[in-house]
Parts: C-alpha cells; structure tokens; sequence
C-alpha cells in the first residue's frame, strides 16, 4: 500500500511541478484583470444540494456579477461526486480560478501545497474585512502543516453543531427532567422505550435511534463523546495526543451503549440502518432522541406538530458537563498559482463581498420581496425563489458571511423555536470543546489508518451487539497498545501537533 502511495505522489510531485512552471508562464503572460473595466472572468468548481444547480443565466448569479463586475462561469458538481471530481481535477493541473477542496487536508492537496501549486493567503486576509471576521477556529483549523493558509474557509459556526436532541413533550408526560449525565440519559431512554411516553397505550416507541457506521460510531459518537469529553479519535493529555480508543472512558462508554442495546433503547439495527430510516422513525413519532445540528431538530418536530400540538423536540445544552465546538469550516476555496497577483487579490474582493452580510443575503436569499420575505429579522423563502434556484444550497455554497446563529433556524420555525435554539448556542459557547487533531497530518494514518480505523469500529459494534465481551475489548485495547502503526501514527500527530502550536 505503501508503494502505492509513493508512486502516486510522485506523480502528483510531477504534476504540480507542470502546474508551477504553467503558473510562472501565465502570470509572465497577463495578470487575467482587465485594464478596461470589462468584467472579470472568474471559474469558479463548488457543489450544490438544490435537485438541480443554478444556471449562467441564473437571475442572482447575474445580479452578483453587476455587484462585482465579474464574468461568473461556475461549474457545479453534485455533492455525491465531489470528491472524485477534486481528485481528477488537482491531477489535472487545469485548475479554476476558485475551487471548492472538500478534503483540505488529503495527501494530494499537501503534496501540491508543499510545491507551491496555490497561494498562500496568510499574509492578505487582514486586508479584507469580511473574511479577516471569521471566527478564528475556521482560520486556525485549516492551517496547513506550515501554519499558514492556503484557502478561503466555507466558513461555518464553531457553535450549534451535531449533538443530542430529544423529546421534551415526552419527558414531561412522564414527568422527567433534561438529564445532564449519562446516568440521567439512560433512565429517560429507558422510560421513552418501555413507559409509553407518547400515551397511546402501544408498545411503539424507542429512546434512542441512530447508525454506525463501518469506520466510525456514526450516531452514537455523542454518547462515546460525553464518557471521553473529547470529539474524534484524539484528546489531549498532558500536552500530548493520546488516541481515546486506549482510554479507560472508552471501555465505559461501550459498557453503557451494550447495555442500552440489550434493553432494547437504542436502535435493534444500527449497524445496517440507513439515515433517512433514522429520519423517518422521527418523523413519525417512534423514537425519542436522536442526534443532530441544533436546528435539525425542528425536521421532526414539524412533522410531529401536525398530529400532535404539543411536539418537542429540544436540542440538548451538553451531556456530562461535555458539548463539542465544531471546526468552523467545510472545505475552502483554494486559489492556483497559475493566477496572478493581481487577480488572485481581485478574487479575495469577491469572496470579502460573499462573506459580507449584503453579499451573502443575495446568495442565499436573493431578491427582498421577490425571493424571499422579512417578517422580525426572519426571512421567508417565496415560491420564487424555488423556480429561480435561489438558496443557501446552491450560492449560498460559495458565498456565505459568518452567521454564529447559522443553527438556530430553519424555515417556517416559530420565533419562540429560534430564541430558544440561540439560547443553547449561547450556552454550549461557554463550556464547548474543540477537536485537537483537525488537519494534523499523518502519513502513516493516510496510508493504513483507514482500514485500521475499520478494524477498531468493528470490534466496537461487535461489543455493542453482544457478539464480543467487554473482556475480548480489554485484549483488543492491550493489542491496540502494541500495534506499530498506531504507535507511528501518534508520533507523527503529536508531531504535527507540535509544529502547529509552535507555527501558531
């Protein structure tokens, strides 16, 4: 596997030195500005989640280009297929002006960083108000290996990210409070699971519905994370990375998820469920927490409200005195050095103007009184806006302010919905903890850490399910111990970790 991985990144080495040398003859050549004042042409790669992306003749994407005097040719990509589509372009060598890298931090992209295939941003930010705004996490976190910044983050809140939600309405049938502990949490899935919380005298309900997945906890990572106060695979202790799969908290934590599955309070199927079965079991009223962005929430609870007035579905503040702080992006924008100077400051013009709140209001929400309609600072999406492909899952991609509410709404929420939705964010902001180990890198990880991830999870699940003890997890974590590959790849994060902190 190895071998492989050499092999292909020498050839991306080969490739970017194309891509460099074709970057020194372009900028030589034009500095791609007008001098007329005609408009800009910019290419532009991103994804879009609208059934179908908006067109160059798109009434918005026009209006943006008379706003920046720029020439939009933007190519979209279905989020299904993004990460190939990244992959066959960066080898490519024929890069866009501004391109959406899902995966900032994958051996290919480092490899063309370390060459010198794209800008390096870090010293021009501070010049553009809107974008210099983001929080600083969305700027720290993706750093490259060298602690500067190679891209534009699609910024998004380090604050309302994936955590519990549960049924509010049903814990006040049964005359329970919000746990706060895992303890408390169990009791309350117990009640929702076997107390006919809804009160219809069925036996049709279950606490918690969730997946995993094959390389990773899916769903019930919440539960893992509030045992281990950390999110991902990595904590640190003592100033040091230490992988949680070693942690005596971890061992706890699937003690705790393989008694809930036995007592039949989490999801019988979780190893082969699929999400919008996990949805639909919401919608419908049989399961009475689940795990999601704290605006999320409001899905079920919508669907629930039309057969039931007093639905609830409340996002949880933390669990164990534990929430996650997200990494305040999802992917950046990228620039290529076949871009000059000049231009390349021209483009961090147009993504300053995306990241402002007129600029993003456009994006995402169009014309006022056209696409969408202002009611106590909430806007209403118009049918027109539907037609138009107008929305924050098509431009709203590309250019987007940071909103640390982002969260908190969701089309045709109440008002009392979304104060309360800002509350918990307001909350969360004040103990939430972030991920150490985002973008560090390690080569061993990206060349073995896959299939031993997949490997791990699998054990887990197994334990979970019964089929493993958690005696058979005890000799799995002394192996683990032992295991050279994970002992190189902790070396090499905490490395990285190092280098960060030293660069920051």
């Amino acid at each position: 596997m190895r071998k492989k991985m050499g092999a292909k990144l020498g050839l991306v080495s080969i490739m970017v030195l194309s891509l460099v040398t074709a970057a020194c003859s372009s900028q030589n050549a034009a500095s791609g500005v007008p001098e007329d004042g005609k408009p800009m042409p910019v290419s532009i790669m991103s994804m879009y989640f609208t059934p179908e992306p908006p067109g160059a003749d798109n009434v918005i994407v026009q209006e943006i280009e008379k706003k920046t005097n720029t020439d939009l040719n933007i190519t979209w990509v279905s989020p299904n297929s993004y990460g190939d589509k990244v992959n066959v372009t960066l080898a490519s060598g024929d890069i866009p002006d501004l391109m959406l890298v899902d995966e900032p931090f994958s051996a290919q992209v480092r490899t063309m960083v370390q060459q010198g295939a794209f800008w390096d941003l870090t010293p021009y930010i501070q010049d553009y108000a809107n974008l210099a705004n983001f929080p600083a996490e969305s700027w720290i976190n993706t750093k490259q290996a060298d602690g500067n910044n190679y891209g534009i983050p699609r910024v998004r809140p380090v604050e309302g990210g994936a955590f519990l939600f549960l049924r509010k309405d049903w814990l006040d049938n049964l005359n329970m409070e919000v746990p706060e502990t895992t303890d408390e949490l169990y009791e309350v899935l117990k009640a929702f699971t076997k107390d006919d919380p809804d009160g219809n005298g069925q036996d049709d309900t279950i606490g918690l519905t969730g997946l995993v997945n094959q390389n990773n906890m899916g769903s019930y990572w919440a539960i893992v994370s509030a045992f281990t106060q950390t999110t991902g695979d990595w904590k640190e202790v003592d100033g040091k990375l230490v992988n949680v799969n070693l942690m005596p908290e971890m061992r706890d934590a699937l003690e705790w998820l393989s008694k809930a599955y036995a007592e039949g309070l989490i999801s019988e199927d979780l190893a082969v469920l699929k999400e919008s079965q996990t949805k639909d079991q919401l919608n419908a009223g049989r399961a009475g927490a689940a795990v999601n962005t704290v605006e999320a929430a409001w899905e079920p609870m919508e669907a629930n409200l039309k057969s039931n007035p007093d639905a609830d579905f409340l996002p949880l503040v933390s669990m164990n005195g534990y929430v996650n702080k997200d990494g305040g992006f999802f992917g950046m924008f990228m620039i290529p050095k076949t871009v000059s100077e000049e231009k390349m400051k021209k483009l961090l013009e147009l993504m300053d103007y995306g990241a402002s709140e007129e600029g993003g209001t456009l994006a995402g929400y169009g014309l006022k009184d056209v696409h969408y309609t202002e009611e106590n600072g909430i806007k209403m999406t118009t049918e027109k806006a539907k037609t138009d492909i107008v929305a924050q899952q098509a431009l709203g991609q590309i250019f987007m302010p940071y909103d640390k509410y982002l969260r908190a709404y969701r089309a045709g929420m109440p008002m009392d919905i979304y104060e309360r939705n800002m509350k918990i964010i307001d909350e969360r902001e004040a103990i939430s903890i972030p991920d150490k180990a985002i973008g560090l890198y390690s080569e061993t990880n990206i060349s073995v850490g896959p299939e031993l991830a997949k490997n791990i999870q699998d054990m887990k699940t197994k334990i979970i399910l019964g089929k493993q003890s958690l005696s058979d997890w005890d000799n799995y974590v002394e192996k683990l111990k032992n295991d050279s590959d994970l002992q190189k790849i902790t070396d090499e994060l905490n490395q990285a970790y190092t280098d960060r902190q030293a660069a920051q």
